[in-house]
């Protein structure tokens, strides 16, 4: 039986359970100001950026992972068509890959993936085969998770042109493919987990060896005294501040992508029990930001806590995925974090995809609904 942490604080089973449907029902089919699920058709639908009026691997694998676990099949199967559809590449550099972002309709902004997107649609697909059977086609859902796990890690061998999205070598995830350096935030440990049971035969020890060390990383890149990480980092855990080209914007700093590599950390406790260092991260988090979750506002840090700009894009995002690390260390601040998450509202307009994405996933973790199927 999973961790319910919201009963552990006097909240009902009934009450929590309805708030999990009603935050799912509000994402998916709420009014135009809170939803950003859009059915296509008779057969596929998008989850939109609406931050960026685009859809994204990240975006649509998350709404999968949704609804495998609220047992909703047919978004999830419109979901995926949508995705097999528009954003699978079929020839090229990147055949076996998606294109990280496309239009809504449809049309690819890019012909480059994003490894985060690759691992979740894996991981959805397994949990949608355990939990519904497999089907034909493309809805043969553990051979379409195999295929994708394969092409992450054989792209460049046996024939093959492309790039792996891990490095064969230390077991990491990469930003993207070819690049020579990660994100803390794609380092699921929990998935590799799983991998390791469920991929091809002849990659099953890559994976465990990857779920070890990326446990291992994460100790590296979480700062010893406030628990934070940078948005990208080296392959020793230390912020990744060289030059990137095509942006200027600074990725060394605990910002949007780095506030779910504790939300991450917590799972993965969760499933398996296993701690080696990494769980002090969100122990630290935790009471590293108590200060601005009082004040209701938090800042840009550099890692070791010094504030670089005031307020942040993504607030919600912040309390959600903090929250959710109390399943990996609980503390003296940890049950503040839970009512305080518990007590926010989904957030509206333009920016709510990425926030109510990370709050979903935590309301569904600290419900103890985010299963392994």
């Amino acid at each position: 039986m999973n961790r319910n942490v919201f009963t552990e604080i006097g909240l009902s089973e009934e009450e929590v359970r309805q708030r999990v449907q009603d935050t799912a029902k509000t994402i998916f089919y709420g009014s135009a100001e809170e939803r950003f699920y859009h059915p296509v058709g008779d057969d596929m639908g998008y989850i939109t950026d609406t931050g960026n009026n685009d859809v994204r691997t990240e975006g649509m694998s998350y709404g999968m992972m949704f609804c495998v676990q609220l047992g909703w099949k047919e978004e999830f199967d419109r979901l995926w068509k949508w995705a097999k559809t528009y954003m699978w590449m079929q020839e090229g550099y990147n055949e076996g890959y998606f294109a990280w972002s496309c239009g809504l309709d449809g049309t690819k902004n890019s012909d480059g993936p994003a490894p985060d997107g690759e691992e979740y649609f894996a991981m959805a697909l397994f949990f949608a085969a355990h939990r519904w059977g497999n089907g034909e086609g493309i809805f043969d859902y553990e051979h379409e998770a195999k295929e994708i796990l394969r092409a992450c890690l054989h792209k460049g061998q046996d024939g093959r042109i492309g790039t792996p999205m891990w490095n064969l070598t230390n077991h990491q995830i990469l930003f993207v493919p070819g690049i020579d350096y990660t994100d803390p935030s794609y380092h699921l440990p929990h998935f590799y987990e799983l991998f390791a049971q469920w991929a091809y035969e002849e990659d099953r020890a890559f994976w465990k060896e990857a779920a070890r060390a990326s446990r291992e990383y994460l100790i590296n890149a979480c700062h010893p005294i406030t628990g934070l990480n940078a948005e990208y980092a080296e392959f020793n855990g230390m912020p990744m501040s060289r030059p990137i080209p095509w942006t200027t914007d600074r990725h060394d700093c605990f910002y949007s992508d780095a506030y779910r590599t504790v939300a991450n950390i917590g799972l993965d406790y969760a499933w398996f029990g296993t701690d080696i260092g990494q769980c002090k991260a969100a122990d630290r988090q935790q009471r590293f930001l108590l200060e601005g979750l009082r004040k209701g506002s938090f800042a840009v840090y550099e890692i070791d806590g010094t504030p670089v700009a005031n307020g942040v894009l993504h607030p919600v995002a912040v309390i959600a995925t903090t929250a959710q690390s109390v399943l990996a260390a609980w503390n003296g601040t940890s049950k503040e974090w839970v009512e305080r998450f518990w007590n926010t509202p989904l957030r509206k307009g333009e920016r709510r995809y990425y926030d109510n994405c990370l709050y979903m996933f935590a309301m569904l973790a600290l419900s103890g609904e985010y299963r392994i199927w």
